[in-house]
């Protein structure tokens, strides 16, 4: 009983938080009601059984995502009124393409569930003694701990890839020079003056 409550309880919490964060006014308001949202659906998650995914959504989303847009809201100098303005007009077209895709997304759940019930001897249960973090984390560093390691190495040549792309070399630019300053000694590093009294350094 207390799962329903809970249940019904945050899946109207993250609805309305949904809601809010298009209708708001203030963008700084609809980034916390989008961080509401998230909260939200983690607790479905933990409700669900899915602790690992819960942990995910509030560590990257609500702890990166969420954190970065509103940085960006309150840095940026953007007229959000103005961009408002023609948002009543478009309301119509954007509610009927929205109940079309409600209606494709409930069309293609239902037709899933009716061919793709798994049998009773095919569920397997997780063992009694191994929680669902433990079972992901058994899956991905033990059975598919190669597949995983060739996934990091892809990201890690992307991120070497955008960073190679996206770097310029411009003109008039002093740049660090990370070996000259290893490779610096006493004799040049140091220099001594002899400054008379009474004058400073020219």
């Amino acid at each position: 009983m207390l799962q329903v409550i809970a249940f019904y309880a945050l899946a109207t919490v993250a609805v309305l938080s949904a809601f809010l964060v298009v209708a708001a006014r203030n963008p700084v308001h609809s980034v916390m009601w989008l961080i509401t949202a998230f909260f939200s659906s983690a607790g479905l998650f933990v409700l669900l059984g899915a602790e690992f995914l819960a942990m995910l959504l509030v560590v990257v989303y609500v702890g990166a995502v969420a954190v970065l847009f509103l940085f960006v809201v309150m840095m940026l100098d953007v007229d959000f009124a103005s961009l408002k303005q023609g948002f009543l007009s478009y309301l119509p077209l954007g509610g009927l393409v929205a109940l079309i895709l409600a209606g494709e997304a409930i069309m293609v759940g239902t037709f899933w569930a009716e061919t793709h019930t798994p049998a009773a001897s095919d569920v397997t249960a997780m063992p009694a003694n191994m929680n669902n973090v433990q079972a992901l984390g058994h899956l991905l560093y033990d059975e598919y701990v190669y597949f995983f390691q060739a996934a990091g190495m892809v990201l890690l040549v992307a991120m070497i890839g955008a960073i190679v792309l996206t770097l310029r070399h411009r003109p008039h630019v002093k740049r660090q020079q990370a070996h000259i300053q290893v490779g610096r000694d006493r004799k040049t590093a140091v220099e001594l003056q002899d400054i008379k009294p009474g004058e400073g350094i020219g």
